[in-house]
């Protein structure tokens, strides 16, 4: 098996010198025997970097998933199914996309076997469910009642673009799902069908009632502001959710689209959407410890409500990320923009014991990129989309 091993990025201020070629290298500590680390030839550092990380062989004796950046991941993101019934402009093409095949994704077993290694024996506490859209698996019910089952039972959410809510959402919350977050990036159904390439806003908004109904609460909203399409809705948007008893985040547009047609200039950044937003609203900084999580919040006109912003590009928050990824296919991955993946579905169907994947995941943990890199000349964007990594 072959685990890819990245070098640390840097912040752009600091200075990065020639690019490597790719070589093997030794495993580090943490990974089981057999297992093959390739270097990916990323930039080698230039200057002195005030917080060097230590090297891959003084990795602690913790059975954390820590990094050598003092981080710990505590949030395990499970991505079900890279399929989803909407075709969203900064998404995927129209015509959507080669879905993975069905025995190349995990099983129902294999997802809990790993959530079970992750909850006992690493340290995660939150689950998230995402897609691709989640939903289109038709076991997820039973997949969340075997997780909410575990002890210690960690926290369960689920990222959707709500469609199927409406019927689902009862049967979610019954098996244990405690939160989610709906995508909904416009209120006028022209637009909507414009973005997504489908005419089912009112399912998604039907889909939000029923998750309240259902007490899947706080109901949050993911909002992406496309320049030149929806971007004068910052403020409706916000309305409707106060409204509605929604919390509104809105996220800047990554480079993640299976297009690679993203572009820096084009994207609306949190600056712009703070700017259209006190035009109605006033907001003040939430006092609350932000912790890991990857919304700034604001009160809004003195609270309690908040709205969120997710700034990925403009105001990166990687120093104080807790997140650690799975694919629907079964590769671990470190960070939502990196480059390489570690291959645990190969373990699984090894014959690989729960410590021994235990193991190779915290190995792959410890040597975590400082960053996602955006920012920097020699930034490439991941080689899979969104859909197929998971939201």
């Amino acid at each position: 098996m072959t685990v890819i091993a990245q070098q640390p990025r840097i912040r752009p201020s600091l200075l990065v010198g020639e690019l490597i070629e790719p070589r093997v290298v030794q495993p580090s500590a943490g990974y089981s025997r057999g297992v093959t680390v390739t270097d990916l030839g990323l930039p080698r550092l230039r200057g002195t970097l005030a917080h060097a990380p230590a090297p891959v062989s003084d990795r602690p004796d913790d059975p954390r998933l820590v990094d050598r950046f003092g981080r710990v991941a505590t949030d395990l993101r499970v991505s079900l199914t890279d399929r989803c019934n909407l075709r969203c402009t900064y998404c995927m093409p129209a015509k959507g996309l080669d879905w993975t095949p069905t025995q190349q994704l995990l099983t129902d077993d294999e997802i809990v076997r790993l959530v079970r290694i992750g909850v006992g024996q690493l340290g995660i506490t939150v689950i998230r469910f995402t897609g691709g859209e989640p939903t289109l698996r038709k076991s997820l019910t039973a997949i969340v009642r075997r997780v909410a089952g575990l002890l210690p039972r960690p926290e369960i959410s689920l990222t959707t673009n709500g469609i199927g809510l409406a019927r689902q959402a009862r049967a979610l919350a019954a098996a244990g799902v405690d939160r989610l977050n709906v995508s909904l990036d416009t209120l006028i159904p022209k637009r909507f069908e414009r973005i997504t390439r489908r005419n089912r806003l009112t399912d998604v908004l039907d889909g939000m009632a029923a998750a309240r109904a259902a007490g899947l609460t706080p109901v949050k909203v993911n909002a992406v502001l496309l320049r030149g399409v929806n971007d004068d809705e910052a403020v409706p948007l916000l309305r409707y959710c106060l409204g509605a008893g929604y919390e509104l985040r809105f996220i800047e547009q990554m480079p993640l689209d299976a297009q690679h047609g993203w572009q820096r200039d084009e994207m609306i950044t949190a600056a712009e959407i703070l700017e259209r937003l006190q035009t109605a609203f006033r907001l003040t900084p939430d006092p609350a410890e932000r912790g890991g999580a990857p919304a700034e919040r604001w009160l809004v006109d003195g609270g309690p409500e908040t709205v969120g912003v997710i700034a990925s590009v403009t105001r990166p928050f990687c120093g104080d990320c807790d997140r650690t990824r799975l694919t629907g296919d079964g590769q671990l991955r470190t960070c939502l923009f990196a480059r390489g993946e570690t291959d645990l579905r190969a373990l699984l169907r090894g014959g690989a014991s729960d410590d021994e994947i235990a193991d190779v995941w915290r190995g792959a943990m410890w040597v975590k990129a400082a960053g996602h890199g955006i920012d920097e000349p020699g930034f490439l964007q991941p080689e899979r989309p969104m859909s197929a990594i998971g939201g």
